[in-house]
């Protein structure tokens, strides 16, 4: 028996732990990382947890995390930012749920939400089939969206007697725009507060390094340079890592042309991005990183170099990279050293390394870059 799931309701902000808007500092994230992470930590309150998305497009549809039985919460697409929360089935009792407005319990064991308490609590709203609010939506239809002619017909008709007392079946709470009205639930998020500090943009030029620009847009960016960038250097402008991986693995010193130059005294620079992908072995281990790949300009007047983004297939950016010769490939299985990683299915576990002079792909079965790496 887990414990109640009791949550208030912030229009345009948050439920419960979940915050969409932040406005201090020491509330939760809102990016697909930041909320797994504490739900990981929280498995006691969130025993089961589902993530759903689109395999193919995986890299710029939204993702949806399923927190059974009763939350759903939408991420956008390209920048996996949490978008609308959805919270369902209040009446089940495994666990049950306990939903507050300010200090007034709207909805519990023993109290049920219907249509007249939400007039009570939030006031008059425009007309509708369900009750909308800037931020918020109360809903009484129990999976599908916006069919209030088959909820008329299933409650045998809104008339005067029985439409106070229907029952909410769901509440969303989502972004709003400054005009009051909420935000599409397909578009990406703007900039916000919680934002403040995070990459929001990483641009790689092969055989320089990358350029980080971070949010709000108005901060200074950080170039990362090949064989110039200390740890140091990182550190002062980036923070403490969270975490420190050191390379200890020397298996590819094997495909060496010459095995006895490559000796561990000699330094050897690299970069890595890593686009946050559900389904992939790295799924969860960073944030999603918005990466693009920055060419030569055409000329010393060019302030617009070509450039390939991460949501391009493999193909485009492939033949940006090297438009005559196929480079050469390798087959990367990162299921290999993680006995733990259970993956969709059996092919998805296979990865296609491509190597060019100055950078290395890493590519799907679907055609997606998962991560980049320059050296």
């Amino acid at each position: 028996m887990y414990s109640t799931l009791d949550v208030d309701i912030r229009p345009g902000s948050g439920l419960g732990r979940f915050e969409i808007v932040v406005l201090t500092t020491s509330r939760t994230g809102a990016s697909l990382w930041s909320v797994l992470d504490m739900v990981r930590h929280l498995h006691h309150s969130f025993p089961q947890v589902e993530l759903k998305y689109d395999p193919d497009v995986s890299s710029t549809t939204p993702v949806i995390l399923h927190v059974r039985p009763h939350l759903d919460l939408l991420f956008s697409g390209k920048h996996q930012r949490l978008h609308t929360i959805c919270l369902r089935r209040l009446r089940d009792l495994n666990p049950p749920v306990v939903l507050r407005y300010k200090d007034t319990v709207l909805s519990s064991t023993e109290e049920c939400l219907t249509r007249v308490a939400v007039r009570r609590a939030f006031g008059p709203t425009y007309p509708g089939d369900e009750l909308r609010y800037p931020g918020l939506w109360f809903s009484f239809e129990e999976d599908a969206m916006g069919e209030g002619v088959k909820a008329k017909a299933k409650n045998g008709g809104h008339g005067l007697g029985d439409d106070r007392v229907q029952e909410v079946k769901r509440v969303l709470i989502s972004l709003k725009e400054n005009d009051g009205k909420s935000v599409d639930a397909l578009e990406e998020v703007g900039e916000l507060p919680v934002m403040a500090g995070e990459i929001r943009q990483a641009v790689a030029k092969v055989h320089h390094g990358v350029t980080l620009y971070f949010y709000p847009a108005s901060s200074r960016p950080v170039d990362v340079k090949l064989g110039e960038t200390t740890a140091q250097d990182l550190t002062l402008d980036l923070g403490p890592p969270v975490r420190v991986h050191y390379k200890e693995d020397e298996r590819m010193s094997i495909h060496a042309k010459d095995s006895a130059s490559e000796t561990l005294d000699e330094p050897r620079y690299e970069l890595g991005l890593i686009l946050q992908q559900p389904g992939s072995p790295l799924f969860q281990r960073y944030k999603r990183c918005n990466w693009e790949i920055e060419g030569e300009p055409e000329d010393d007047e060019d302030d617009t170099p070509p450039r390939k983004r991460f949501f391009d297939r493999f193909e485009t950016i492939s033949h940006f990279l090297s438009p005559r010769d196929p480079p050469p490939s390798m087959h990367l299985d990162r299921t290999d050293e993680e006995e733990d990683i259970v993956l969709p299915g059996a092919t998805s576990r296979l990865r296609v390394v491509y190597g060019y002079d100055g950078i290395i792909l890493e590519v799907s079965e679907s055609s997606q870059v998962l991560s980049v790496t320059l050296f």
